[in-house]
């Protein structure tokens, strides 16, 4: 067998073959470093908001404005304990969390009030100001509701409620259902006609028990003693109520052998005897 001496590239290929390489071990701290402050930085924040938090609870629970002096409108209706229990106003609360709308809201489901205003006077006071309807008559519609001078209907009458007020007839729920803008009209008619009566013929107005409401025709008033009818048709209330005042006495001495009386004449008065 023949000996080959190794030529000197095979000797290189074989020496490289042998290098061992040597890997850099890895440095944890390098990353790790970065690290720690970013959970350093988180800690802190959250101890921040964590300090935050119970200051902010500390203030919530304590009370600084707490309710002392109401003051309350005067009212005819509603006494002052009745409006401060409705609108929930106990001293000692805390001032500052009081809803007022809300207070607002529940004083306006009462039927008396029409309208109310509260404020919030710190360190310890609250207004409520109150505006009560003023009932006008009474409409029986089956049953009995006060109708107020603005012309809405807005509470039923129960026992202890005032009934010396006139008696307004000819309207229903059905027609506030099926024409509510043509009966709305027809009430603020009669409180136009109510308080005309009022002003210039106080005296007619106290003879009257009824007021009947047709819609084709329009009012027919009817005395306290004898139900005698005075026919007033629509409109033009103030010049029928000023003509019906200048001759009321003379014939109202007449009434026992009155059929009717009919206002609803431009310039004169009919009057039907029976």
């Amino acid at each position: 067998m023949r000996d080959f001496a190794a030529s000197p590239y095979h000797r290189k290929k074989v020496a490289a073959n042998k290098v061992k390489i040597q890997r850099q071990p890895l440095d944890l701290k390098k990353y790790l470093r970065p690290l720690g402050k970013v959970a350093l930085g988180l800690s802190g924040v959250a101890l921040v908001c964590a300090v935050c938090f119970g200051i902010y609870r500390a203030f919530s629970s304590a009370t600084f404005f707490r309710l002392k002096n109401v003051e309350v409108s005067n009212s005819r209706r509603l006494t002052r304990e009745e409006i401060l229990a409705i609108a929930g106003a106990e001293p000692g609360r805390d001032l500052l969390r009081m809803n007022l709308k809300l207070m607002g809201e529940h004083l306006m489901r009462n039927p008396w009030i029409e309208s109310v205003r509260i404020r919030r006077y710190l360190p310890d006071g609250l207004s409520i100001a109150v505006t009560e309807r003023e009932p006008l008559a009474v409409v029986n519609m089956g049953f009995i509701y006060y109708l107020d001078t603005k012309g809405n209907i807005f509470k039923v009458l129960n026992q202890g409620d005032r009934l010396d007020y006139p008696v307004i007839t000819g309207f229903s729920e059905e027609d506030l259902n099926t024409d509510p803008a043509g009966t709305r009209e027809a009430l603020k008619a009669t409180c136009d006609l109510l308080t005309i009566l009022r002003e210039k013929g106080a005296f007619i107005l106290a003879d009257v028990s009824e007021i009947h409401y047709d819609k084709g025709y329009g009012f027919t008033m009817f005395t306290s003693s004898g139900a005698l009818p005075v026919k007033i048709g629509s409109g033009d209330f103030a010049a029928k109520v000023d003509r019906f005042a200048r001759i009321y006495r003379e014939l109202m001495a007449q009434r026992a052998t009155l059929h009717y009386i009919d206002l609803d004449y431009n310039d004169k008065i009919v009057v039907k005897k029976g």
